[in-house]
């Protein structure tokens, strides 16, 4: 999933999602099924046969993870997938997308350069350094009392611990091995 939800103009929501199954002829009534699911889920049914330019960004990008989870892949991939959403949206998009995955088991790589949006969302931080690229610091990220909602560790004490770790991570010289 991409930073911009290079969603098709000429194709409705529904058409959109189902693109992958589409391509791979995996259009089975179970796929059907569970795509619908999701599209409800995410109360984007009543917009199901509406163009991309007649949906939010929030909506739009509910509609490509929709279109990601559709081919039931292992390891989900987001290259900053919140980027081109303004705050408030990317805060909702986030904790709902976070919920969606956090159900689904899945395993996610997020690519991000917010530091707070990486605390809120993940359970394990891989802190990288610039080119040429190597770790820099694995940090597990936890909370007391097993709090996964995004809004809700940023609303936490311990979330500002966890925040200042990772900025003095950042901040230090490390040489590669």
């Amino acid at each position: 999933m991409f930073q911009r939800d290079h969603l098709f103009e000429w194709r409705t929501l529904y058409q959109n999602v189902m693109l992958g199954p589409e391509l791979h002829h995996q259009q089975t009534p179970q796929t059907i099924s569970r795509v619908k699911q999701m599209i409800d889920f995410y109360g984007l049914k009543d917009f199901s046969d509406s163009t991309p330019s007649a949906l939010s960004g929030g909506m739009r990008q509910r509609a490509a993870l929709i279109r990601t989870l559709a081919m039931e892949p292992s390891l989900l991939l987001l290259d900053e997938p919140f980027s081109a959403l303004d705050y408030q949206t990317r805060l909702d998009v986030t904790d709902d997308i976070a919920t969606l995955i956090r159900r689904t088991g899945k395993t996610v790589l997020m690519v991000t350069h917010d530091l707070s949006e990486a605390v809120s969302v993940a359970d394990r931080i891989l802190v990288l350094s610039g080119r040429p690229c190597c770790l820099k610091a694995d940090i597990p990220i936890t909370f007391p009392g097993q709090i996964t909602s995004p809004v809700k560790r940023r609303e936490h004490p311990h979330f500002s611990v966890l925040f200042n770790r990772v900025w003095k991570e950042l901040k230090k010289d490390h040489e590669c091995e």
